[in-house]
C-alpha cells in the first residue's frame, strides 16, 4: 500500500473491508475482526488510527506485529493467513494487517486460548461491523469452501416452489420453513444446497439473514 492509498483509506473511514484500531487491545477483540474479514471478503485492520480517522500512530511496530501473529496462531481456528505492512504518515507509524478471504472457512474465535470453546463463535463482516454469524451462515461457509467439489442438485417440488417465490420476494429461513411446512433441518439443507449451487444468495444482516435469487 502506498502513502496515497493509505490516505484514501483513512479518508473513506471504516467499511466492510477496513477497520481502524487506535492500538492493539484485548487479543479476542482483534482476533474477532481478523476472523470476520477472513470469513467474508477479506480486509485490512489499521493500527494507529482512531475511530474519528485521526492518525495517532503505534508505540511499537514490532510489538503490534507480535500480537497480531499470536492472534492469528492461537486465537483463530483454523490459523489465519495475513500479511503486515508498516507506513510512516504524519510523522507516525501505522501498522496494516491485511487479511485475505480464506479458503478454509469458517474460522472461529478461541477465547483464552482454550480449544474447547463454543464452536459457534464465528464472525463475519456486515457493513462496517464484525458480527456473530448465524447457524445458517456457518453452514453455508462450510459448504462454500472453494476447494469443495461443485454442487450437483436436483430441483424437486420444494426447491422449485422456493425459486418461484423468490422471483417476487425475499425470504428468511423461518419464513421458508413455514411456507412449505418443513422441518428446520430440511429447510436448512435446501437453502444451503441452493446457495452452493449459485441459484440463490444469502444476505447477512445484524439481526436476521435472508435469501434472494442470485
Amino acid at each position: 500500500m502506498t502513502l496515497f492509498e493509505l490516505s484514501e483509506v483513512i479518508e473513506n473511514g471504516e467499511t466492510q473491508l477496513v477497520e481502524f484500531k487506535r492500538k492493539f487491545t484485548e487479543p479476542e477483540k482483534i482476533a474477532k475482526e481478523m476472523i470476520a474479514f477472513a470469513n467474508t471478503k477479506g480486509g485490512k485492520i489499521l493500527f494507529g488510527i482512531d475511530d474519528d480517522k485521526k492518525v495517532v500512530g503505534v508505540e511499537s511496530e514490532k510489538g503490534e506485529i507480535e500480537y497480531i501473529d499470536l492472534d492469528a496462531k492461537f486465537y483463530c481456528e483454523p490459523e489465519l493467513k495475513y500479511s503486515v505492512d508498516i507506513l510512516h504518515i504524519y510523522r507516525k507509524d501505522v501498522v496494516i494487517a491485511d487479511i485475505p478471504e480464506s479458503r478454509r472457512k469458517p474460522h472461529r474465535l478461541i477465547e483464552n486460548g482454550k480449544e474447547d470453546d463454543d464452536l459457534n463463535k464465528v464472525y463475519i463482516r456486515v457493513k462496517d461491523k464484525s458480527v456473530l454469524a448465524s447457524k445458517e451462515t456457518i453452514r453455508v461457509l462450510r459448504k462454500l469452501n472453494p476447494d469443495s467439489p461443485p454442487q450437483i442438485i436436483n430441483l424437486g417440488e420444494k426447491e422449485k416452489a422456493l425459486l418461484d417465490y423468490l422471483n417476487k420476494h425475499e425470504i428468511t429461513h423461518k419464513e421458508f420453513k413455514e411456507l412449505l411446512n418443513i422441518s428446520n433441518r430440511r429447510a436448512s439443507r435446501i437453502l444451503v444446497n441452493l446457495v452452493r449451487a449459485d441459484l440463490i444468495r444469502l444476505h447477512n444482516l445484524e439481526n436476521e439473514d435472508y435469501y434472494t435469487l442470485n
